[in-house]
């Protein structure tokens, strides 16, 4: 199997959703050290796009894509709490 980009699950505390975000693989490198599992950051400078059914793995429309411009920063002080078993329902991700 191919390697093709980096996926992430940015769960929002607001709104109460899951939003599927997605790196190419072009950029996959240079944004793997600051995603680290279970932490949480802050994006800035990224592109929203329609989800395609094809690649659908939350029930959210649309997906958050990186760019050039796209800055990560993980969250060290005053991070939210998220309650992972009430914002993300497993049975959505379709495999």
């Amino acid at each position: 199997m191919e390697f093709v980009g980096i996926t992430v699950l940015f769960l929002d505390e607001k709104v109460n959703s899951v939003i599927h975000g997605f790196t190419p693989v072009g950029r996959a490198n240079h944004y793997m050290p600051s995603l680290k599992a279970d932490s949480i950051v802050k994006v800035d400078r990224f592109e929203v796009a329609r989800c395609s059914s094809m690649y659908k793995i939350t029930d959210h429309p649309f997906l958050i894509r990186f760019i050039s411009l796209t800055i990560i920063d993980e969250v060290i002080t005053d991070a939210p709490e998220i309650n992972l078993q009430s914002r993300l329902d497993c049975s959505t991700i379709s495999k």
